[in-house]
């Protein structure tokens, strides 16, 4: 298809080993639990008794105050004092096999191309970012008004920036594409070679 909505005259055949397998829902949720646990940083943290800066001196005798015993201000009853079991910096990242990756990878692009909700486009340039323009060319191909996922081949600023203000679309390279972006957009849109990339990769 060209960017103006019309029939480029071409025919694409997609390959069955990357776009026709049977999905493997597994897969698909162990990877996209992955993506999302390496997005978080783990860095909230809260002090104990051990680092609050007050004094160790004990408040009152031990016995005959009428009231409980207590050691120090550091104690987590008073104010400013240490937090019990609070949040600590901690590693959420966790790995997968790339055999178990490939298989969500694939399996997540075959449900895509079961709901028929892959457009391929002829390659276009931009001359300038230009986000009408590129909402125009959206409306033109039907990719849809939500949460559209625009795969290029190889990296192209004007195309990107003309995108940015688009709060539904998420324009990414190939070498970028992962199972959370496929399976997060309702509709994507290759441009002509990515899936040819992609059969390449899938298949090594």
């Amino acid at each position: 298809m060209k960017i103006d909505g019309t029939d480029s005259g071409k025919k694409v055949t997609l390959d069955a080993n990357v776009f026709g397998v049977q999905p493997n829902d597994h897969a698909i949720y162990l990877d996209v639990v992955q993506y999302l646990a390496n997005q978080r940083h783990g860095n909230s943290k809260t002090k104990d008794r051990s680092e609050i800066a007050h004094s160790t001196k004990k408040l009152g005798r031990q016995k005959g105050g009428g009231g409980a015993r207590h050691g120090s201000l550091k104690a987590n009853i008073f104010v400013g004092g240490g937090r019990v079991f609070g949040p600590v910096p901690r590693f959420y990242h966790h790995k997968l096999n790339k055999k178990l990756k490939k298989l969500a990878r694939i399996s997540a692009l075959s449900y895509k191309a079961q709901e028929n909700a892959i457009v391929l486009v002829e390659p276009f340039t931009m001359d300038a970012p230009k986000t009408k323009e590129f909402a125009k060319i959206l409306t033109n191909i039907k990719a849809g008004s939500r949460k559209v996922l625009f795969v290029l081949p190889e990296n192209s600023d004007n195309i990107y920036l003309s995108s940015r203000n688009l709060p539904e679309v998420n324009v990414i390279t190939v070498d970028e594409i992962n199972t959370y972006a496929i399976m997060n957009s309702n509709s994507m849109v290759l441009v002509d070679g990515v899936q040819d990339i992609l059969s390449e990769r899938c298949q090594r």
